[in-house]
């Protein structure tokens, strides 16, 4: 991330006058690059200021293509003349870009396209921090990133893949159900939107009415500061054998019904500044029953006064973490990427708080373990987040613990992040990067914009 200095000033010893000495305008490239595969069509190429432009100008960037051809493989908006482009600054904006395009699907890993800020013509400017981005089908090298969460009422759940510097954006009261594609026959609950459960003795699905779980509901929810109400969430940690579901059985006869707390809906309401909405309307009850079929999954589901259900056969596809199921569509929907196509997500979430059972967290940022992604805190007291290298990564202190990222990164009160920590993170294929928060809020205070910047460890 690019930082500025306030205003300096000079005195001068002759006489009174105090002459003030504004810092130059700078230019950098928001970030340092982007894997060439994850471009399917276009790219915005971003390019930031130091402060809002104060006069029109330009920025020259030289374009150095290696075993690709500008017209031929590729093309710009604005576009190059001899590899050059002109590219405005515009009087009032604080950034630009470059749209890049690719014209030849076939371009490989011997591909190389780089950009570079090469000269601005601009009164009192420089070129400072990320001068040059590259355009290849390596791992991202890094740069500063924004999940779009949603502001305060954090509407989204968002993916993030640090190699492809790329993010899938999920509503996150879309889903309900999770079917977990891997050995084990698990089913997770939307703990986003502050969904519990629990299992019921009967097995007879259309059997079961309102009157019958009247007096469990206010048991059976999050945030309740009941010890036992953690027993009715999924782990914290993301281990795949302590969901509130149990595993389903062969044995149709050892799945039980259970009641289903659908949580909330996304809230609306506009908190004052820094604070949040997370919570909405309550979204109301399911009763479920889970059973298996060879290799898949079968779903019965009722409203709680119904005297019959309805019935979806769900099949395991390993290419997912989870098959998530939504009750507002009666379908399978499309939540998370390919399970090693993202490492980080950001996200509300339901964690279990010692001696006050389940309760909601927003702001929180959990790691992909089911598809392999491994992270661990460093303190600068130990290791300064710049001097930090790929030989000084500690192997053993990698955690499968999702949460080890979790709330840890803000502190609440001060709407702000911690500088005295930063994360290492092993990504499903092996790239490892440091990464550091940046920012809880938008320059107006306002939560839900969170930043971060990363580096790839080399």
């Amino acid at each position: 991330m690019l930082t500025f200095s306030v205003l300096s000033f000079y005195m001068s010893s002759c006489s009174d006058e105090i002459i003030l000495e504004s810092d130059p305008f700078v230019l950098a490239f928001e970030s340092l690059s982007k894997n060439l595969t994850a471009i399917e069509s276009k790219e915005n190429i971003k390019i930031v200021y130091s402060e809002i432009a104060q006069e029109n100008g330009y920025v020259t960037v030289q374009i150095s293509p290696k075993n690709a051809i500008y017209g031929i493989d590729f093309t710009t908006i604005p576009e190059a003349s001899a590899n050059k482009i002109t590219l405005p600054i515009v009087s009032g904006e604080i950034k630009n870009s470059i749209t890049f395009q690719k014209l030849n699907p076939s371009l490989d890993e011997t591909t190389e396209i780089e950009f570079t800020l090469i000269s601005l013509d601009y009164n009192n400017s420089n070129i400072q921090g990320n001068s040059s981005f590259l355009i290849n089908a390596t791992a991202s090298l890094g740069g500063s990133f924004k999940p779009e969460v949603g502001g305060p009422n954090e509407g989204n759940q968002v993916f993030v893949d640090l190699s492809s510097q790329s993010s899938t954006i999920t509503q996150r009261d879309s889903w309900d159900l999770g079917f977990y594609n891997g050995t084990n026959f698990r089913v997770t609950i939307n703990g986003s939107i502050y969904m519990a459960t629990k299992a019921l003795t009967e097995t007879n699905i259309d059997a079961i009415s309102e009157a019958d779980v009247s007096g469990i509901q206010s048991q059976v929810a999050v945030g309740t500061f009941d010890i036992a109400n953690a027993a009715y969430v999924d782990a914290p940690n993301g281990n795949i054998l302590e969901t509130a579901i149990a595993e389903i059985s062969e044995n149709d006869n050892e799945n039980p019904v259970y009641l289903l707390n659908l949580g909330y809906e996304v809230g609306t309401d506009i908190p004052t500044s820094g604070g949040i909405a997370i919570a909405g309307n309550q979204r109301g009850w399911k009763k479920i029953r889970i059973l298996r079929n060879n290799n898949n999954y079968i779903l019965q589901y009722a409203n709680l006064n119904d005297t019959s259900h309805q019935e979806v056969i769900i099949s395991k596809n390993t290419l997912y973490n989870f098959n998530h199921f939504s009750f507002n569509t009666n379908k399978i929907v499309n939540v998370e990427p390919k399970k090693e196509k993202w490492d980080l997500c950001f996200t509300v979430f339901t964690n279990v708080l010692d001696g006050a059972g389940s309760y909601g967290f927003s702001d929180f940022v959990y790691h992909n373990i089911k598809g392999g992604t491994l992270a661990y805190r460093v303190d600068t007291e130990d290791f300064q987040y710049d001097n930090f290298e790929k030989n000084n990564i500690i192997e053993s202190n990698f955690s499968g613990d999702q949460t080890i990222i979790g709330s840890s990164w803000r502190s609440v009160f001060n709407r702000s992040t911690y500088d005295d920590r930063f994360y290492i993170i092993r990504d499903p294929n092996g790239n490892m990067y440091k990464l550091k928060f940046l920012a809880l809020t938008n320059n107006d205070g306002i939560r839900g914009h969170p930043e971060f910047e990363y580096k790839l460890l080399q």
